[in-house]
């Protein structure tokens, strides 16, 4: 008689793409690169939704896929389980605390929207950028739907890149006593607070001090 592992095995469930486009407002192309991601990380870690803190997600950048990867994996400022690096990369890192396990996927760098559909490309950057006529304000809304589904049915091995990580598990999310800010009476977090000629303050009633480095 075989031994049970003790672990239940876990049925993902992707919320569909309709559930993204709704939180963020419209549809656009980051919106469904970081709906990719966020599907297939849920996959790679064989995880329902983080409904707490259950999922980890590092995100690299402040696009329009970070609202694709709230909507899928259930992570939020909020929460404390996703953390944001300012580092202008499209790359997510994801981990799950119960197991450990962490996955790091990032855009593949020889996908270019521009093979999906030159002409959409070559007018989109027009109407985001430049001054379009009102024909090639058509034309784009008239191809999105076709070139935007492309990209969602595009296989993973030509849209991502996926690579199992060990990382630190960061640890739980904390909840910090708030104080009154001496000089502007709003409430600040304790370990957010600081000293100034004596009385407790926010940041900003702080101010700042520098010396150059």
């Amino acid at each position: 008689m075989s031994k049970s592992s003790g672990h239940k095995a876990v049925k993902v469930s992707v919320k569909p793409f309709s559930e993204a486009v709704k939180f963020h407002g419209h549809v656009c192309p980051g919106l469904i690169l970081g709906y990719r991601v966020a599907a297939r990380a849920m996959k790679e870690l064989a995880s329902m939704r983080s409904s707490d803190e259950e999922i980890i997600a590092i995100v690299e950048n402040d696009t329009c896929a970070v609202d694709a990867i709230q909507v899928v994996t259930g992570c939020s400022i909020g929460k404390g389980n996703l953390i944001y690096r300012d580092l202008g990369k499209q790359a997510y890192t994801f981990a799950k605390r119960e197991t450990g396990k962490a996955v790091r996927i990032s855009i593949n760098p020889d996908f270019e929207m521009k093979d999906v559909d030159p002409v959409f490309y070559e007018l989109r950057g027009k109407v985001l950028f430049g001054e379009p006529t009102d024909e090639e304000r058509a034309e784009v809304a008239r191809r999105s739907g076709q070139v935007f589904k492309k990209i969602l049915d595009l296989p993973d091995e030509k849209l991502l890149i996926v690579k199992r990580v060990s990382i630190e598990i960061p640890e739980h999310a904390h909840l910090f006593t708030s104080l009154k800010c001496a000089e502007c009476g709003e409430l600040v977090a304790e370990h957010r607070a600081r000293v100034k000629d004596g009385k407790i303050v926010c940041i900003p009633c702080a101010g700042e001090y520098s010396r150059g480095w």
